[in-house]
């Protein structure tokens, strides 16, 4: 591999975006770290402080901000859909503030209306806010779903469509979440699945890929239920994680995760992440 992929969690902030991230980031041997700056359920806007904002910005540890899960730019409720706007162009301005590397967020839901309506919607409300990135701001990097309902984007070839209606815009990046792929019909876990699902990505969107969010599964392939498991111990399996982690697609590229318990668990998942990357 070209670079080696660093291993990281979403981490608890309690005492502190900096102070407990941090110390979190510690405590489960993360290299990297991803964060809320919002509740991760509500569409409120709170300013951080700016004592935390600057010692995460400064410890050099590479971040990112995940975007509030109420975000849908595919609503067809005004409502939900100026929220969207509000809440996304204040992620990406604290996100810039923290020096992180990326904003993520889901892809949405067309919910009742037509796919190609959702579409349009997306390119009229979200471009605009792809062209306000800064030069040194973070890309906003877009998370397939488990394909549940009208989700815009769950296979890797979804992305296609959802990406050319940005324009190919160049901030406009990929996070690829392992249980969320597995459960709208990537079989990680057959030989070579995995490989070949990168391939597809690299085929569709070569050099998008920013982030993968390193999940097991509760359920079998093609579920489109979004249940994350720990690393190895689901459905997924350690075997798949290792291909991803040596795939040139993911070369350089953090895997975070995002599964269940407290710290002994997540130290358990990083540290196999790590031997699986090294090995």
């Amino acid at each position: 591999m070209s670079a080696t992929s660093l291993i990281g969690g979403h981490v608890f902030v309690a005492g502190g975006l900096a102070t407990g991230g941090l110390k979190y980031m510690a405590d489960i041997g993360a290299e990297m770290i991803q964060v809320f700056v919002t509740n991760p359920r509500g569409w409120a806007l709170p300013e951080g402080k700016p004592d935390q904002d600057a010692k995460l910005a400064e410890s050099g540890v590479p971040t990112f901000v995940h975007a509030s899960y109420l975000v849908n730019f595919g609503s067809p409720n005004e409502e939900t859909l100026a929220h969207s706007v509000a809440v996304i162009r204040h992620t990406l301005r604290r996100a810039a503030t923290l020096r992180a590397k990326g904003v993520v967020v889901h892809t949405g839901s067309a919910v009742t209306q037509s796919r190609d309506d959702a579409l349009r919607q997306l390119r009229e409300h979200l471009l605009p806010l792809l062209d306000e990135i800064p030069e040194d701001g973070p890309d906003l990097l877009l998370e397939p779903m488990a394909g549940q309902g009208a989700m815009l984007c769950a296979t890797v070839e979804d992305l296609e469509p959802y990406l050319a209606s940005l324009d190919w815009h160049p901030r406009a990046g990929v996070c690829l979440d392992t249980c969320h792929a597995f459960a709208a019909g990537h079989d990680l876990a057959a030989p070579g699945g995995a490989a070949q699902t990168l391939d597809t990505l690299h085929r569709i969107a070569p050099g998008r890929l920013k982030l993968v969010h390193a999940n097991d599964s509760k359920d079998l392939c093609g579920s489109k239920k979004d249940r994350h498991e720990n690393i190895g111990a689901g459905h997924i399996g350690a075997q798949a994680f290792a291909e991803l982690l040596h795939h040139r697609a993911a070369a350089g590229v953090p895997f975070c995760i995002e599964t269940p318990g407290k710290a002994d668990k997540h130290r358990e998942d990083v540290a196999l992440l790590k031997k699986l990357r090294d090995g």
